[in-house]
């Protein structure tokens, strides 16, 4: 998600240079920022965002369908965030904010609304999927890629019978 955020500010919003305070600690916008409670302490030892957090999908979105459900638990390791102060103008370019904590003051989730299957999530889906029960997210992701494969392969029958009916 963090690196998807960087991109989409970049390219689609417009801010040159945007990245993570990560990667560029003088950036000119830090889109991807250390945790605000992250930024006094000096030995960062076991202080990450660590373990199961519970995250409030947006109704109608990509991630609740996924899910089929609106509230989760996901599993984090993190110290960097979505920083707040972007959302609303990456949001008014088009950038989706599915997933939110239940108290709205982190990121969780993000998608983007005319794409068949775009979604970044902030925490680790593979920490909860195995190979017989897959995550929902992993399983959603196939399907879409399955239905892409469906539609170019009618799309491509199409103009090549339309190719044969000419000839």
């Amino acid at each position: 998600m963090q690196l998807a955020v960087v991109d989409f500010a970049r390219h689609v919003a417009g801010l040159q240079g945007a990245n993570s305070s990560e990667f560029d600690r003088d950036c000119p916008y830090p889109v991807i920022d250390l945790m605000p409670e992250q930024r006094s302490l000096r030995n960062k030892g076991a202080t990450m965002r660590l373990g199961a957090f519970p995250c409030s999908l947006l109704p109608g979105s990509l991630a609740a369908e996924a899910y089929g459900t609106t509230e989760i638990s996901e599993r984090h390791r993190h110290r960097y965030e979505f920083a707040n102060d972007f959302r609303e103008q990456l949001s008014a370019a088009g950038l989706v904010l599915s997933g939110m904590s239940p108290d709205k003051k982190l990121v969780e989730m993000i998608e983007l609304r005319d794409h068949p299957y775009f979604i970044g999530c902030q925490f680790h889906p593979e920490f909860k999927s195995r190979p017989v029960a897959p995550h929902p997210l992993f399983a959603r992701f196939v399907r879409a890629a399955l239905e892409r494969q469906a539609v170019r392969a009618r799309g491509e029958r199409k103009s090549s019978e339309s190719i044969t009916t000419v000839n």
